[in-house]
């Protein structure tokens, strides 16, 4: 007797071992759907349950007239963590019996905080999402074991139909919510930002500063001076009146005025001077009293002044003295010279160096 109650409580412990482990591989691959008791009991469940939702009894609600205080929305801060599933899920049948290991203790507050700062220091945030393989950007972020995309995560745990971890098959894992990537994704954009606006600004610098300041190279700089004198003739162009036919009568106009005072000048200088008019003409500049050379401030040579000076030299000849038709007094050489010196020999005319009219000379004799 006591053989066979043995036998029949080892057959007991083992029959409810295998339904506590078949219990459990439901709970783990989450097909809550199925039932480990017979097809008809679930059935029946099911009829029960139907009867118990219509024998339910439905209560008429009376308004009074009074409303509800409606609840302020909540705000939420998009910056706050939190974690997904706070609740671990309840022990199955093998966990309370001692087969398998109870589900884990949700993370404290400390041991989230180790996590994270395990993540920073591994740069996972800085790294694309294992399953997509994409930056996070301003995504959602789970933080498990590894950095996850909240939405690859809940893709993949849809497509297996078990919460197990995509990189390191762990069963019944925890995630909270982070925002290091999205965080990480606004620093990198401002950063990009930053560095166009300086490049734009320091470009426009350079081009204003190559525009002012030449070049040190040969070809560059004649091609910068080049550009600078085009611009200078076309502003200058562009400043003036294009009008052919005023720049025409203006042309006429200088030329009519240059005409006449040459024929001035050839009537006031053209004609002959008599031997009268030189008579005169020396008379006036005896008048005068012209008694050096205003070119070159020595003392000229008159008459009976000739004769002393080559007395009084040896050997040295005087200098001509020249009077021009306007009654002025110079030595012919240094008025050859100032002649040679303004205009050149091929000039029919020349101008007094001290009245400025043209005139006409004559050698005195000694």
């Amino acid at each position: 007797m006591l053989k066979n109650k043995d036998h029949s409580a080892k057959k007991d412990n083992l029959a409810i071992t295998a339904v506590a482990l078949q219990d459990h591989i439901l709970h783990d691959l989450q097909l809550g759907h199925l039932s480990v008791a017979d097809y008809s009991k679930t059935n029946v469940q099911k009829k029960d349950s139907r009867s118990k939702c219509l024998n339910r009894k439905v209560r008429a609600v009376i308004d009074t007239g009074l409303k509800k205080a409606t609840e302020r929305p909540r705000v939420d801060d998009p910056e706050e963590e939190y974690v997904l599933d706070p609740i671990p899920p309840p022990p199955t049948l093998a966990q309370k019996l001692g087969l398998l290991a109870p589900p884990p203790l949700p993370l404290s507050s400390d041991e989230w905080e180790r996590v994270k700062q395990r993540s920073i220091l591994h740069r996972d945030s800085m790294q694309p999402c294992p399953i997509c393989k994409e930056e996070f950007e301003l995504r959602p972020q789970v933080l498990s074991r590894q950095n996850l995309r909240s939405a690859c995560l809940q893709a993949f745990e849809k497509f297996t139909n078990k919460k197990t971890c995509p990189l390191c098959r762990k069963n019944q894992y925890q995630t909270r919510v982070i925002h290091d990537g999205a965080r990480l994704f606004r620093v990198k954009c401002a950063t990009r930002i930053q560095a166009c606006w300086r490049g734009y600004i320091v470009r426009k610098w350079y081009q204003n500063l190559r525009k002012a300041v030449p070049p040190t190279n040969a070809k560059l700089r004649r091609k910068f001076f080049e550009e600078k004198f085009t611009e200078i003739s076309h502003r200058i162009l562009c400043s003036y009146d294009t009008n052919i036919d005023e720049l025409f009568s203006e042309i006429d106009l200088c030329l009519a005025v240059n005409r006449s005072i040459l024929q001035q000048l050839d009537d006031k200088c053209g004609g002959e001077i008599t031997e009268e008019d030189w008579e005169k003409i020396q008379v006036q500049a005896a008048h005068r009293e012209i008694y050096e050379c205003s070119i070159c401030l020595t003392p000229l040579s008159l008459h009976g002044d000739c004769r002393q000076a080559a007395r009084g030299t040896s050997g040295q000849r005087p200098r001509e003295t020249v009077v021009l038709s306007c009654a002025h007094l110079f030595h012919h050489t240094c008025l050859l010279a100032l002649e040679e010196f303004s205009l050149g020999d091929n000039s029919p005319f020349h101008a007094c160096p001290l009245c400025r009219s043209c005139y006409k000379k004559k050698i005195l004799e000694c």
